[in-house]
């Protein structure tokens, strides 16, 4: 890992923003540059010349550039002042990196800035990997060795529960008058069955990252990095492995190899942890859902956040209402999953 060090000498970022100018896509407001403008010369990078500075896509919630000196490349994280009210803390996120690097999992972290909230870490050279690439079922094994990695990690700051969150989120969104899917709320009581259902074997916390899309994969062709840390916390490994699947929108016999080979293949709980990941999967659909909602309304980026939300809304109410629902209730209860 680098150590952290003196910040970019005098005229050096304005060096680097003249060529990332250059290099943005289209659209970008100048509040975005003036924000850059304020942080490239308080950036916690050792001091060297820079080569060149690119926009990264991607992202839903933060800018992210790729800055490139002669001592290195670095990913820089701007947080918007937006996203207080999706419940990130950004001193559990920026601990919770360097948990995921200590172990070899997450990139190093390099530093971080408090105002405008900053974080720089090294660039990881490799393959963002897309949904399409985890459906393709070549990268599942090495996906969850990274989740076996990552969770063996020394414990995080804070703990994650989709259905406090759930409920945060909802609250916002009734008291901001923010958009929520037609019968939203009729599903309370099966999501409360599915909450004690989970309740009575729970598995032990571990450190999870909990929003793992599949472009927070990246892998350098021997093995799978994960990025950004922004909702980590101790959690279930079940629900780790229930939300990749959701994401992804994998298929179930695909979800049975992921539990599969997180666990063992041979376990005779097998059954009994698919299901409960299942359950974390639709849970998190559901929980999601109002995230995209909040989003709708505090976002500064150009993306239809409504009709994100209500794929994974349609899904999440596909299997509320579907023919596997009370089985999977009974299986995760009737077997000691912890």
């Amino acid at each position: 890992m680098r150590r952290s060090g003196a910040a970019l000498p005098a005229g050096a970022a304005h060096t680097a923003l003249a060529g990332a100018a250059r290099t943005m896509s289209a659209g970008r407001s100048s509040a975005d540059l003036a924000r850059l403008y304020s942080v490239l010369d308080r950036l916690p990078i050792p001091p060297a010349k820079v080569l060149s500075m690119e926009r990264l896509t991607g992202g839903l919630t933060n800018d992210n550039y790729k800055l490139t000196t002669e001592g290195g490349s670095y990913v820089v994280r701007i947080a918007p002042e937006s996203s207080g009210l999706l419940a990130i803390d950004r001193l559990n996120e920026y601990e919770s990196s360097i948990a995921a690097a200590e172990v070899g999992v997450g990139a190093p972290v390099v530093g971080r800035i408090e105002d405008p909230y900053v974080m720089v870490v090294e660039y990881i050279d490799g393959r963002t990997l897309s949904a399409a690439d985890l459906r393709e079922g070549d990268y599942l094994e090495r996906v969850a060795a990274a989740c076996r990695v990552l969770h063996g990690a020394r414990r995080f700051r804070g703990d994650f529960n989709m259905f406090s969150l759930q409920q945060q989120y909802l609250d916002i969104v009734q008291e901001h008058g923010y958009w929520l899917p037609d019968r939203y709320l009729d599903f309370a009581d099966q999501i409360l069955r599915v909450r004690e259902a989970l309740e009575v074997w729970p598995e032990k916390r571990v450190p999870c990252n909990n929003d793992l899309l599949a472009e927070n994969f990246i892998d350098d062709g021997e093995k799978t990095w994960i990025i950004d840390y922004e909702y980590s916390g101790n959690n279930e490994p079940s629900f780790e492995l229930g939300n990749i699947w959701s994401e992804s929108d994998l298929t179930l016999d695909q979800l049975e190899s992921l539990v599969g080979n997180y666990y063992d293949h041979r376990s005779t709980r097998l059954r009994a942890m698919v299901a409960r990941a299942r359950l974390w999967g639709l849970m998190s659909k559901y929980g999601w859902t109002l995230w995209a909602s909040i989003q709708s309304s505090v976002a500064e980026i150009d993306f239809d956040f409504v009709t994100w939300g209500m794929e994974k809304y349609d899904r999440a109410v596909a299997e509320l209402e579907g023919p596997d629902f009370e089985g999977l209730l009974r299986d995760v209860t009737a077997v000691d999953g912890a």
